[in-house]
């Protein structure tokens, strides 16, 4: 029962109950969106048959905004992680229409990292597992903002840096090639005919190191010819392709050459000497590492979801494009990520190299922190896809009908984004925040033994 006890009228406060209401539904519609996409317009759902108008919706709806940085928006962040973990997941052991047979083929995952461009802060420590001082004297803590710059600034190879990762997309593109060609090479087969008898499939994220440069973790899989349903080729293990890898990693390198400060130079792009291989061996293990270094399935591709937006909400970038050289002074990055920045927009000043410009609030590297080969796994395409079509049956059940008896029109714009007020903010940090421990609680018993 609603009394007066405010001072303010019955309608008015059932008014504002009505309207907060509108808001929890609103909001709780995006999962807890904090920078929600506003969409003005009408929906109108009519039965085929008849032409009687089954459901009207007009006025203004939230989206989800689908930014993959927890910085911005931890509620599609984590949606984001989630599709990545069922499209890495399903690479490795099946469903969303891969066959579970994926597991039994020969699997590894990777590890590629970048070369040195100079002496760094670490914090170092023997096998024991003794501390030995950095190369600056110093025994650094774990929270020593220092550990990852350069020793020394002037010295370190800042251009190098920058330049290196501006061109990992095109080293792994060129890794790809020269692993098919160890592949067949220790197959004794011909590499032209390589597509006849295998196909090397992947998924791997990017994920920055303290340094402020990439290395990759990926899962390399090899299929026969027509990729996941296609049994892999008898003469392929594990021990097979972890040799071609490290063959391919010795040997692959990028060739550019650029007019930079009016001289034309060669730069020639390697991987680090850095590199970790290991089996992955089936699911039914709950730890992500056995003693002879295997890993588990689960436990990895939670473990590469995790990297896939952990590389997109890091604090050695800002969150967004830098539009000028004045506003790279009043970053809130280190100095040694800022010197890195501040090279990148200096090298885009050649024409050549103008991209990295584009790409310097990501130390410039402009690849995507998630990529798959088109065979591995299915796509996020798919995966929303099919979020909408069980959202939008649903909604039709709902209403008592099925897709194919009616006609759904939909008439939308876009009107801004964001939240209208503090208040609105905080339902969707709550929702969110709701969200996450359900599903926090829900994981906890799934690995209960």
């Amino acid at each position: 029962m609603i009394t007066e006890h405010d001072g303010s009228s019955l309608a008015t406060r059932i008014t504002r109950h009505l309207n907060i209401r509108r808001v929890r539904d609103r909001v709780t519609a995006t999962g807890g969106c904090l920078q929600p996409v506003h969409l003005s317009g009408y929906r109108v759902v009519t039965d085929r048959a008849t032409g009687r108008t089954l459901d009207h919706h007009a006025g203004t709806v939230y989206a989800p905004c689908g930014n993959r940085r927890e910085s911005v928006c931890p509620a599609c962040s984590d949606r984001y992680a989630a599709d990545a973990f069922h499209l890495i997941r399903a690479g490795m052991t099946g469903g969303k229409s891969i066959p579970e047979t994926v597991a039994d083929k020969p699997r590894l995952f990777v590890t590629l990292t970048a070369p040195s461009f100079g002496a760094v802060h670490g914090r170092r420590t023997t096998r024991t597992g003794r501390r030995i001082p950095c190369g600056c004297g110093e025994h650094h803590h774990d929270a020593d903002t220092r550990v990852g710059t350069a020793i020394d600034p002037e010295t370190y190879d800042y251009r190098g840096a920058v330049l290196w990762q501006g061109h990992t997309g095109d080293l792994w593109h060129r890794f790809t090639i020269r692993l098919r060609r160890e592949i067949a090479r220790a197959a004794g087969i011909k590499v032209s005919e390589f597509a006849d008898h295998a196909r090397l499939s992947y998924a791997k994220v990017a994920e920055y190191q303290k340094r402020g440069l990439i290395h990759f973790h990926a899962v390399i899989r090899l299929d026969g010819p027509d990729g996941a349903h296609d049994p892999a080729p008898a003469w392929v293990d594990n021990t097979l392709m972890e040799h071609a890898v490290r063959a391919a990693v010795e040997t692959t390198h990028v060739s550019r050459q650029y007019m930079i400060d009016g001289e034309s130079t060669e730069h020639v792009f390697t991987w680090g000497q850095q590199i970790d291989v290991r089996p992955i061996r089936p699911a039914h293990a709950a730890q992500i590492e056995r003693d002879d270094g295997e890993i588990s399935d689960r436990a990895l591709a939670g473990y590469i979801a995790k990297y896939a937006t952990k590389g997109t909400s890091t604090s050695e970038v800002p969150d967004r494009p830098i539009r000028s050289e004045r506003a790279i002074e009043h970053l809130d990055v280190l100095p040694h990520h800022r010197r890195m920045i501040a090279t990148a927009w200096e090298l885009g000043a050649s024409e050549d190299l103008a991209f990295l410009r584009k790409w310097a609030h990501m130390l410039g590297f402009r690849g995507h922190f998630l990529t798959k080969s088109q065979r591995y796994s299915v796509t996020f395409t798919t995966l929303r896809g099919n979020r909408r079509t069980h959202q939008h049956i649903a909604t039709l059940e709902a209403l008592g009908t099925t897709p194919d008896s009616v006609t759904v029109v939909n008439h939308w714009n876009y009107t801004g984004n964001g939240h209208n007020n503090p208040e609105e903010r905080e339902i969707a940090e709550a929702i969110y925040e709701g969200k996450r421990l359900q599903r926090k609680d829900k994981l906890a018993k799934e690995n209960q033994p």
